[in-house]
């Protein structure tokens, strides 16, 4: 069935929510982030490589763009929640990681001059009240007096970067077939974080933390993705794009199960509240401006999660 695809992808991105979370007390941020990558860039080499030599004159033109696509995807996006895994829960940061489209969507209004509309503006107001909900687990007031930790920042700045990584992966229009751009972004992702693992404390591999780094850099990096691919060629990019507002619902059930994770009524008001904003943003497109019809036109704001 051609849904199985999308639905598989979006269920290993799910569970990669929870390796994340798990990586947080067997290996260090840094290493897992490494290992992740150049496991995966190895894997893709013998069959992308031969390509990305043909294209190297388009590489060679357009390596400082793949570079900051390197940076926001591969190093800045996964690195930010491997660090807030060490104090946010795997639940919260699959609510947190539903955030991506609409934020995509808002940075789309200022980088591609997207037209605004009704959705977004009431879908911002109430996916922020439901994060301040959630964040304030129920209290807001409380958040004024504490304000936010550090998990909670990192899991914000990571959403946000993955966000401006689809955003910039549409102005941009990369004339590379896809998995020869992903190969030479996370070559540069490699180059980038090797400086941090190298001063990690703890790089060591353990037979505790070597299946997150194969599940995080097979399934998660290699075989989500080609899944989702597929899904969108049999489904439709609008179509499959449905079925990643199934994420945070993934990650909330998984995490109760295995991590024994507790579910509070302000996950469930919160993450519910954020995520309608979502998909009213998604789905609400009545314009707030007229413009011209040759201008570009809002994009969806659904990406995958890698």
């Amino acid at each position: 069935m051609p849904m199985l695809f999308p639905l598989l992808a979006v269920l290993i991105w799910s569970v990669n929510a929870i390796v994340s979370k798990m990586s947080a007390s067997a290996i260090d941020p840094a290493a897992i982030s490494f290992y992740r990558w150049l496991l995966a860039l190895l894997i893709m080499t013998p069959f992308v490589l031969p390509g990305v030599v043909r294209s190297r004159r388009t590489v060679f033109r357009q390596w400082w763009r793949l570079l900051v696509l390197g940076l926001l995807g591969m190093v800045l996006y996964q690195s930010l929640a491997y660090y807030a895994a060490h104090s946010v829960t795997a639940v919260f940061m699959g609510i947190l990681n539903s955030l991506i489209p609409l934020l995509t969507v808002l940075l789309s209004i200022v980088v591609l001059r997207a037209v605004p509309t009704l959705g977004v503006l009431l879908g911002a107001l109430l996916s922020f009240g439901g994060l301040i909900w959630l964040v304030s687990e129920g209290h807001p007031r409380v958040l004024i007096e504490r304000g936010m930790g550090s998990g909670e920042i990192m899991m914000i700045g990571a959403s946000a970067s993955y966000a401006l990584y689809g955003v910039l992966t549409k102005r941009w229009a990369i004339p590379l077939p896809n998995w020869q751009s992903l190969y030479i972004q996370v070559a540069f992702g490699v180059v980038l974080l090797l400086p941090g693992f190298l001063l990690a404390p703890d790089i060591s591999l353990t037979a505790r933390n070597i299946p997150l780094v194969m599940f995080a850099g097979i399934a998660a990096s290699l075989a989500a993705p080609y899944l989702w691919i597929q899904g969108v060629m049999r489904l439709g990019a609008n179509t499959a794009s449905i079925f990643m507002n199934l994420a945070p619902v993934f990650t909330a059930v998984i995490a109760v199960l295995f991590l024994r994770e507790d579910l509070h009524s302000y996950h469930v008001i919160g993450g519910g509240i954020t995520l309608f904003g979502v998909i009213l943003a998604q789905r609400l497109r009545i314009p707030l401006i007229r413009r011209d019809r040759t201008e570009q036109k809002m994009p969806s704001g659904r990406l995958p999660l890698p």
